[in-house]
């Protein structure tokens, strides 16, 4: 059953893999019993559906979490549960894959106002009479 992204945008169940593996870190003698960490791989070189700009942004907004060939691995390992993790680790990848999905709003080069200006260059006139004044023999002006 694939898994839905958005309205128009589902994710094959063959480009996602799932394993469970052992958590790291403290939790007594039940961490090293138990796999209830989860590992989530996804394959999105091989996702056709995303469309190129939204491909860039993921890569950038996945970070070092994708290799060179395109893969994500998520771990998780928030929840004392492998259910929980796994829905975790699902609800991570897909927060991410949404987010590149928002096209970034074009900025608009502004100009500042005459009075803002003004206002900036009587502060720094300001400041450099105070730091004028705090100089060892200063003359008065």
């Amino acid at each position: 059953m694939p898994i839905a992204v958005s309205r128009s945008l589902d994710i094959p169940d063959e480009l996602i893999e799932v394993r469970a593996v052992r958590a790291s870190g403290p939790g007594g003698q039940n961490v090293n019993k138990v796999s209830n960490a989860v590992e989530l791989r996804f394959d999105s070189a091989a996702w056709g559906a995303l469309p190129p700009a939204a491909r860039a942004r993921l890569r950038r907004i996945a970070g070092r979490r994708m290799t060179s060939g395109g893969l994500i691995v998520i771990d998780a390992q928030r929840f004392r549960s492998q259910e929980q993790n796994r829905a975790d680790a699902l609800e991570r990848l897909l927060a991410m894959i949404r987010a590149s999905l928002v096209e970034p709003k074009p900025r608009r080069p502004t100009k500042p106002t005459r009075a803002s200006k003004e206002r900036r260059l009587a502060s720094k006139a300001r400041d450099a009479r105070t730091k004028k004044l705090r100089r060892r023999g200063h003359a008065e002006d």
